[in-house]
């Protein structure tokens, strides 16, 4: 029998992986007890306040006890993992008088690699199979011999059954290369990886590619005249009235923040119309620039860097409100928030020193900021610091918003869709690209004048672009 040394035995703790944060929801386990686990292997996916990050463990050594189970916050600080850095075997119990046992389950030796950082293969554990009629049969036979020797009338000859056929071993899968935030939607979508086509690189599944496992829902076809009349109890469980979600992570971070922001801030909003058709114009020109080839060119670029441009102009606007000591923080760097809407809610990570970077620059950290918020991968690191904020609704279609300001910062800059509109253009009436910018700022910060300043910078750089030249 092999023990177990509490001084063996190392409890990893939940960290704080970002700043000041004080707990975690555990999303998911790599690993379960019994299982043998390196330096710098990922056993779980949290999610705090900020983001989704994955946990790897300090130390070599063989799962004990997983001390939360999946969905449970858990406070920075508190052990969520015990393991045996002995190196040795499970502790086994003293084993009593010897009695037939089933035959164990085979262990598989061990767990294949399939993705460096996004965890392991699911072990391939097979479950005894259930009784099925031929073992019925015997049994019903043997009763029955038994039964008539019993009477008196000898022993009956028991009629043994052909063996069943052993079942064919199932080829070994390796786990489906995803991401643990692709997996979670999978799981939420009810989707199998193992029957969805991969297209992203090297075999990664994508979330386009769970998106379009889904299968459609099947059309249920109404019954002629029901056989008995629906209770009320069974009516209300088919068509509930009420789904009630729990507000935690990334979408309770959020709200408190904003609730913050609208009764702290004294908010002001500022709007205006432009015309943005040389601007249209020249995005097309932009994505046949070979210096620009690859990378994300588009309207949001370029309100990027109009918006820089007008800072420059307006160093004053770049500030924060210093409540503690009751000063004015100016800000001589640009990190440049752009909010992003993830499946786990409202994030807003920043591309810092972003008034250092040249367009072509810009344009690769947009397109990677994009993309890392959409596989959910944006670290809290990314969204911490920030002093400006750009929010693009006219994605959804709309014609603008009154923004809130993310907490920290003196303004955020709402913009709305482009659309054709009738436009009096050098005295005619035309057909022009138009758009709505609103610009929502710290009214203890920045006064009337400032922000009307910084509104018409943008607007006339995204009217005439070239002024991305003059003015820079």
């Amino acid at each position: 029998m092999t023990t177990m040394t509490e001084a063996s035995v190392r409890e990893f703790k939940m960290p704080d992986v970002g700043e000041g944060l004080t707990e975690a929801e555990i999303l998911k386990w790599y690993v379960q007890p019994g299982d043998t686990v390196t330096d710098g292997q990922v056993v779980c996916e949290v999610e705090t306040a900020k983001a989704a990050v994955e946990l790897p463990i300090p130390y070599d050594g063989v799962v004990r006890e997983l001390r939360f189970a999946e969905g449970t916050t858990v406070d920075v600080g508190t052990a969520i993992i015990a393991v045996d850095v002995s190196g040795g075997a499970p502790a086994e119990e003293p084993a009593a008088a010897p009695a037939p046992a089933p035959e164990p389950e085979k262990k598989p030796e061990g767990r294949q690699p399939v993705l460096v950082g996004y965890g392991v293969a699911a072990s391939s554990t097979k479950r005894r199979p259930r009784k099925g009629p031929e073992t019925t049969a015997a049994e019903a036979a043997v009763q029955a011999a038994v039964q008539q020797e019993l009477n008196g009338h000898g022993p009956a000859p028991v009629a043994t059954p052909a063996p069943a056929p052993a079942p064919a071993v199932a080829e070994e899968r390796t786990r489906p290369l995803a991401k643990p935030p692709v997996r979670k939607l999978a799981k939420d979508l009810g989707v199998d990886l193992a029957t969805v086509i991969p297209s992203g690189p090297d075999g990664i599944i994508t979330r386009d590619d769970v998106h379009a496992a889904v299968p459609a829902p099947a059309a249920v076809p109404r019954p002629a005249a029901p056989e008995a009349a629906v209770t009320p109890a069974a009516a209300s469980a088919g068509t509930a009235r009420e789904t009630r979600i729990p507000v935690k992570g990334v979408r309770r971070a959020t709200a408190a923040a904003m609730v913050g922001s609208a009764f702290t801030a004294p908010h002001v909003t500022e709007f205006v119309t432009v015309d943005v058709t040389r601007t249209m114009r020249l995005v097309e020109e932009l994505k046949q620039d070979k210096d620009l080839q690859g990378l994300r060119v588009n309207p949001l670029l370029l309100i990027a860097k109009a918006l820089l441009v007008a800072i420059r102009r307006n160093p004053d606007i770049n500030a924060s409100w210093d409540e503690a000591n009751q000063e004015i923080v100016l800000k001589h760097y640009v990190n440049l928030g752009i909010a992003a809407a993830t499946p786990r809610g409202l994030i807003v990570p920043n591309i810092k020193d972003a008034h250092e970077k040249t367009l072509p620059q810009l344009a690769e950290s947009l397109g990677e900021l994009v993309s890392t918020a959409r596989d959910g991968r944006t670290s809290p690191a990314a969204m911490q610091g920030g002093t400006v904020t750009i929010t693009n609704v006219g994605v959804f279609g709309i014609d603008t918003g009154t923004p809130i300001l993310n907490p920290g910062e003196a303004a955020i800059l709402a913009v709305g869709a482009i659309k054709l509109q009738p436009w009096v253009h050098k005295g005619k009436v035309k057909p022009r690209q138009v758009t709505t910018l609103a610009l929502s700022f710290d009214h203890r910060l920045v006064d009337g004048e400032l922000g009307s300043k910084v509104l018409a910078d943008i607007a006339a750089i995204l009217e005439q672009p070239k002024r991305l030249i003059t003015w820079a």
